[in-house]
């Protein structure tokens, strides 16, 4: 499926309303909701079938990605890299300020670009994209990962309390180096727990620290 289809398929898609309950965390390979745990906890997942990469995909910012220094690096091969979710949200709070993690599990240094594509559920079924936070991008070109580095990309879920979507999946294709291409297939990321998207929902650019990611959304 083009971008364009899946643009249109997802504009067409009608949110439904949500609820939420305690945190909670999952791990490994987008394994089944575990019991809850304390906030910290990361999970991870791994790419799943789908449209190939290519095309384009508009997104609401412009330049570079975050952090991680300017010098030229090869992209990151979806099958390089883990993706992992944190719940930034206390025990008994409203799940909402989340962390995304990608490791490059690779032999080489790599580049991951501007900011993850984000889709709320499975590919097949899923909901409108995210927005971006456009002041996230501090225009220092890619983020560039050694074997083992991470990055961040902070997600906040709810800052419009209307349309909402209750999902414990997103799904996330990466950026190519031109803004708004892609650069993987769809890559099926379990969250650590249920958690209520509304119209508010926001993702910031790829960047190596993770406070930094975090700042634009704790506030909210």
């Amino acid at each position: 499926m083009g971008a364009a289809a899946v643009g249109a398929m997802l504009a067409s898609t009608a949110c439904e309303p949500g609820e939420t309950d305690s945190t909670g965390s999952t791990a490994s390979d987008r394994p089944s909701a575990t019991s809850p745990t304390e906030p910290g906890t990361t999970g991870s997942a791994t790419p799943s079938g789908g449209p190939g990469a290519g095309g384009d995909r508009t997104g609401g910012a412009t330049g570079g990605g975050s952090g991680g220094g300017a010098v030229a690096a090869p992209a990151c091969a979806a099958e390089n890299l883990s993706f992992g979710t944190t719940l930034e949200d206390g025990k008994g709070e409203v799940p909402k300020h989340l962390l995304i993690t990608v490791t490059n599990t690779g032999d080489k240094r790599c580049g991951v670009y501007h900011y993850p594509h984000l889709f709320l559920g499975e590919y097949a079924e899923a909901r409108y994209p995210i927005d971006v936070y456009e002041d996230s991008d501090p225009k220092a070109g890619p983020v560039t990962l050694a074997p083992g580095d991470e990055a961040y990309a902070a997600l906040l879920a709810s800052g419009v309390p209307m349309d909402q979507y209750e999902t414990d999946t997103v799904t996330l294709l990466l950026h190519g180096r031109e803004l708004g291409s892609d650069g993987s297939e769809p890559i099926g990321v379990d969250l650590p727990r249920k958690v209520a998207f509304d119209d508010g929902a926001r993702v910031t650019y790829w960047t190596t620290a993770s406070g930094y990611a975090l700042d634009f959304i704790m506030s909210s």
